[in-house]
């Protein structure tokens, strides 16, 4: 089964919903950067939360979550757009694993205290940006305060990553569940009924269920109607262009001694791991071309 995501509206329109199978994402990400278990739990969380929040937004809009931690994993990086990619990374991919007091990989304590960045693009002159502190660690919640608190939005969020033995994964998916203003008690009692009772996402997807069959059960007892259907994946936007922009930053000096070092100028992409190499003739060129400007 193919990653996909789908939007809903509860039939009461008191409730909107997302949901994500990221399983493939997930694994691409493992595969490109090795991560080590809790490194792939993390940024498999993060990979996911920016697909469901690059989908909740006016068409076109792009999306990144920027996660910094005083744990060892550092940083987290993800950008998601509408069209339904993601790319991301961690600063520090093999981290040693540890184990929390629940048995499980201990993410909360790999990220540590730190903050969450979110950055919206809209298509608008300038950017959205916004802040919060980080309030467990764990992703999910980090990303529940934010919605509850930067936009005012009574949310609930559940990600899941399972990492098999053989450091793959097995499974990868996640929600959020917006209450709208014109929500009775009823249904917000209902929804904080269903969400305690949830099994784990990483549970639910294993099993082979997809985001609808996990919005069956996040929204148990509500008729929903899917809104929109898409098929995600990883994928990078880096070319060759946007790494020359890259390497014309870093200025004249650093490029002729880093050619007279190495005989090249060698740029990988963080995002994917894909390298990019110039000659001294191409470096000369890029020189050349930027002093005619």
């Amino acid at each position: 089964m193919e990653d996909n995501l789908v939007r809903v509206l509860t039939s009461n329109q008191e409730v909107r919903a997302l949901a994500v199978k990221s399983t493939e994402v997930v694994a691409t990400a493992q595969e490109l950067h090795q991560t080590s278990p809790v490194a792939t739990a993390a940024l498999g969380r993060a990979l996911t939360g920016g697909l469901l929040m690059s989908n909740m937004e006016l068409s076109g809009s792009e999306i990144s979550l920027t996660i910094r931690g005083s744990g060892q994993l550092k940083k987290i990086i993800v950008n998601a757009n509408q069209d339904g990619e993601v790319r991301g990374y961690v600063n520090n991919p093999q981290v040693e694993t540890e184990i929390n007091e629940q048995g499980k990989l201990d993410v909360a304590g790999a990220i540590g205290a730190g903050e969450l960045v979110v950055e919206k693009d809209l298509g608008l002159k300038d950017p959205y940006r916004g802040q919060i502190p980080l309030v467990s660690g764990e992703i999910a919640e980090d990303l529940t305060y934010y919605f509850t608190n930067s936009e005012q939005i009574p949310s609930s969020v559940g990600l899941g990553v399972l990492v098999d033995k053989d450091l793959s994964v097995r499974a990868a998916g996640g929600f959020v569940i917006q209450v709208l203003p014109e929500a009775s008690d009823e249904t917000i009692d209902h929804l904080e009924k269903n969400i305690a009772n949830l099994e784990e996402v990483s549970k639910i997807i294993d099993e082979g269920n997809g985001p609808q069959e996990l919005l069956d059960k996040v929204l148990t007892g509500f008729d929903f109607e899917i809104i929109d259907e898409q098929d995600v994946k990883f994928k990078c936007k880096c070319d060759k262009d946007r790494i020359e922009e890259m390497i014309l930053g870093l200025g004249e000096e650093e490029l002729r001694e880093t050619i007279e070092q190495e005989g090249q100028v060698e740029i990988r992409c963080q995002f994917c791991g894909k390298k990019y190499q110039f000659s001294e003739a191409e470096i000369e060129e890029l020189l050349s071309e930027k002093a005619d400007d």
